[in-house]
């Protein structure tokens, strides 16, 4: 069973868990912070892209489509169909739409990618169609993501739940530039079976388990010039475009926002941390704190692959997150 506390409304930044609790593997606390607010100042306008997204229907929903929906978004090299075994329409009657962040899955190519323009896309696509108080759902690069726009524009977001990633500036781990060297290197050599493009693989990244979720970006390429009847190139190709990701990995080690003091999210945020992996060290909770004040952790036993490592463990997290909370 899960307990959850409200810290009091004063309580110094992030200074203390109230109270402790477990869902299966995982460990929730809940923090507050008390300076006060200031308003944010300045706005910018990006470039955007329509993000391609896959709509899940509950069974037994609570609210139209428009209204509390769910938005999950993947981390760097995922698409929407990573998320298909999330059942959160299920267990809490709400639409969920899992969406291709820009340069990744079906939505189109762009040369920025950073946060900025990934939270820009995510706002285009609320207002888009028309969401209202919408959840936002993110793992690593989708966390960032989640946190840039709640900080952005408050307005547009009710909640947000940051899976494995913090708002602070950081250098990639130098596996990310090594899977674009072999993911480069399977599109050099031509291949026609995943079974060829593992072998290649292998000498990069020894996870089976790592490699297969890379392989998933294979595709077989619509032959220009088809006619009525498109064919398919005999050869796969990576559907992610490798020389703008790889330009971009430093800008995916960045946050947008420095200043805690200048811009914070007033409202409910869950940060989801593997208690395996290093993304979301102790030492970082104070300036989560700042920017979210509100927010409550769960520690999860799972390296930086959370979702798939410990589904049951997340979904329960996220399910008692969303359950309406006592005045």
């Amino acid at each position: 069973m899960l307990m959850l506390a409200k810290a009091p409304s004063t309580a110094a930044a992030v200074s203390a868990a109230v109270r402790f609790g477990c869902i299966s593997s995982t460990t929730t606390r809940l923090f507050s912070a008390s300076a006060a607010p200031r308003a944010w100042a300045s706005s910018s306008s990006w470039a955007t892209v329509p993000l391609v997204y896959d709509l899940h229907t509950p069974a037994k929903p609570v609210s139209d489509q428009q209204t509390s929906p769910i938005i999950i978004m993947h981390g760097l090299f995922g698409s929407k169909k990573n998320n298909r075994s999330i059942t959160l329409a299920r267990d809490v009657g709400r639409y969920v739409y899992t969406v291709d962040l820009r340069n990744h899955g079906e939505s189109p190519h762009n040369d920025r990618h950073d946060y900025t323009s990934m939270a820009a896309d995510v706002a285009d696509f609320i207002h888009e169609h028309g969401l209202q108080e919408p959840t936002l759902i993110g793992h690593s690069m989708g966390a960032k993501t989640a946190m840039a726009l709640a900080l952005k524009e408050p307005s547009l977001v009710a909640n947000i739940v940051a899976v494995d990633n913090a708002p602070v500036d950081v250098r990639l781990e130098s596996d990310f530039a090594r899977y674009i060297q072999g993911m480069k290197k399977i599109d050099a050599a031509g291949i026609s079976r995943q079974s060829d493009a593992d072998k290649i693989l292998e000498q990069y990244e020894k996870s089976f388990s790592i490699r297969q979720f890379l392989l998933g970006n294979l595709h077989r390429p619509t032959v220009t010039g088809a006619g009525a009847n498109p064919a398919k190139e005999n050869h796969q190709r990576f559907r992610v475009p490798l020389d703008i990701l790889g330009r971009s990995l430093d800008n995916l080690g960045d946050f947008p926002f420095k200043d805690p003091g200048a811009v914070r999210f007033e409202k409910p945020a869950l940060f989801v941390r593997g208690t395996k992996s290093r993304y979301v060290p102790d030492e970082v909770l104070p300036l989560i704190g700042q920017f979210f004040p509100l927010f409550e952790l769960a520690d999860i036993d799972a390296g930086h692959w959370v979702i798939s490592e410990q589904p049951e463990a997340f979904r329960q997290a996220v399910v008692k997150f969303l359950e309406p909370k006592d005045d």
